[in-house]
């Protein structure tokens, strides 16, 4: 009888935390207070398969439309690392591989309810947004896999965007978002608190 009972028990106690909901304990979360900026890096190379398993968590964005305007340039020559960089931005020459996320600012599609009317182009007023979830997912997607990145501005900084807009060769209708320097980090970065309660508001302003 107490084998039975001990048994009942143990059953009950596992069927319990198998159900118990997981919140203490979520990887997710856990990554995304992890997040650092992380400006200086070792000379260890980041593999074709890494840049393979960043890009794809920048494509699993949230895209307004489903249009997924973001296009990636992968670039690791030093050289046009440099020119990327200009004067100031060592951390681009720095890192081993660096990945620019630009967007695609036009879309073409068929009239709503016309399917039988000539396709339209115009701009896609979605498509910065697009690009700034595109590059957080690739921003936390390096935390998980122990790298390091930093989110560097392009747009709307004209002088940025044409300077990589020219070196990169992008087409007319893509702009240059931002530039996100990625490898493993060489210094001691550490997440900032950026809790602030007093930023919240609830039901009105």
């Amino acid at each position: 009888m107490k084998l039975n009972t001990f048994l009942t028990g143990a059953v009950c106690a596992l069927l319990c935390w198998a159900c118990a909901p997981k919140a203490q304990n979520n990887s997710a979360l856990d990554t995304i207070f992890a997040r650092k900026s992380v400006r200086t890096y070792t000379d260890q190379t980041v593999s074709p398969e890494q840049v393979e398993t960043l890009l794809k968590a920048a494509m699993a964005a949230p895209s307004g439309i489903n249009l997924q305007p973001w296009r990636f340039v992968v670039v690791t020559d030093a050289a046009t690392k440099a020119t990327l960089a200009g004067p100031r931005n060592s951390m681009i020459t720095q890192a081993p591989v660096v990945i620019v996320i630009c967007g695609e600012t036009t879309w073409t599609h068929k009239p709503w309810g016309e399917p039988d009317a000539p396709e339209v182009t115009e701009p896609n007023r979605n498509w910065t947004a697009d690009c700034a979830a595109a590059t957080e997912n690739l921003l936390l997607a390096a935390e998980a896999m122990g790298l390091g990145a930093v989110w560097t501005a392009c747009y709307p900084y004209e002088e940025r965007m044409s300077t990589t807009i020219e070196t990169l060769g992008i087409p007319k209708n893509v702009l240059p978002y931002c530039i996100v320097p990625v490898g493993y980090p060489g210094g001691e970065e550490t997440p900032k608190d950026k809790w602030k309660p007093e930023n919240i508001h609830y039901e009105k302003w």
